[in-house]
């Protein structure tokens, strides 16, 4: 069968299995059996598939069909202009995180309307990102601030062997520190400039709104908190508190339906700031330790 027919096909597959984007994943899938990009597929829209590369694209398109993330089938996900390595042990990045990747360096470089930058030291800027998944966010601030010490945590194991994999990938990993911690616990002799984090922060009573293939085969630690999605976010506000330094500011990852609850367990903290998506949904928050 001819390239153009089968993508066709696989297309209409797809739909019929209520895939989202059909298209677009069909793409994504045969891209990935033969190894090449969306510019060869439509060079080489004639060319025959052999019989090993149609067995290997219906074997993809089947687990699509059951509601894998293409990512998981791939094995990769393209965050902040980084090719990374994931599987079902990490939470798929997502564009929506790249907002606190944006916020965090405009804050360390002194960008947002009105603000002022953490202040300039000799020492190095400390960072860590708590729960780092597949070190998305770490890599990102890496890459974007050679001269930063950069930490990351994560209560998983078998999440930090993917971090690692992707900082050697980029040739990062040298510039972070990866720990097996839950959450900021063991991390009492650090202090920070920064802290970041994508916790989970959806509840358990709003699973129902949950696309299904999250729900099915992200890791549910990652994604749920508890029955209100504010449990993980409880535990870490305190904890950033007592190891950040006075003017660090905390950044994290939130949704519309917690953001007021987040800001209540912020009382006290000296300058909250609220960044919306491009969808203007409440999606960053960021807390400065008390001057």
């Amino acid at each position: 069968m001819r390239l153009k027919a089968k993508l066709l096909s696989a297309v209409e597959r797809l739909r019929e299995a209520n895939v989202p984007s059909p298209r677009m994943n069909a793409e994504i899938l045969l891209m990935f059996t033969l190894q090449c990009d969306r510019a060869y597929l439509y060079a080489h829209s004639e060319r025959g598939l052999t019989d090993d590369e149609i067995a290997r694209y219906h074997a993809a398109l089947s687990e699509r069909s059951r509601g894998v993330p293409a990512q998981y089938i791939t094995g990769h996900q393209e965050f902040w202009g980084m090719d990374l390595v994931v599987t079902p042990a990490v939470l798929i990045p997502r564009p929506e995180t790249e907002h606190v990747v944006e916020t965090a360096l405009e804050l360390v470089l002194g960008k947002t309307a009105g603000g002022e930058a953490i202040p300039q030291q000799t020492r190095p800027l400390c960072i860590v990102d708590v729960g780092t998944g597949s070190g998305s966010i770490a890599l990102a601030l890496a890459k974007e601030l050679p001269q930063a010490e950069i930490h990351a945590t994560d209560i998983s194991s078998t999440a930090l062997e993917i971090a690692r994999t992707n900082a050697v990938r980029h040739q990062l990993q040298a510039r972070i520190h990866f720990h097996q911690r839950d959450l900021l616990a063991g991390l009492q002799e650090k202090t920070f400039d920064l802290i970041v984090s994508n916790p989970p922060y959806v509840g358990e009573s709003e699973e129902d709104q949950v696309q299904l293939e999250v729900r099915r085969f992200e890791p549910r630690r990652a994604v749920f908190a508890g029955p209100s999605g504010t449990e993980t976010i409880a535990r870490l506000i305190p904890q950033s508190g007592a190891a950040l330094r006075v003017g660090g500011w905390l950044v994290m990852e939130i949704s519309g339906t917690i953001v007021e609850a987040t800001k209540r367990l912020l009382k006290g903290w000296g300058e909250i700031r609220i960044v919306k998506d491009l969808q203007d949904i409440p999606r960053v928050v960021a807390a400065r330790k008390r001057i």
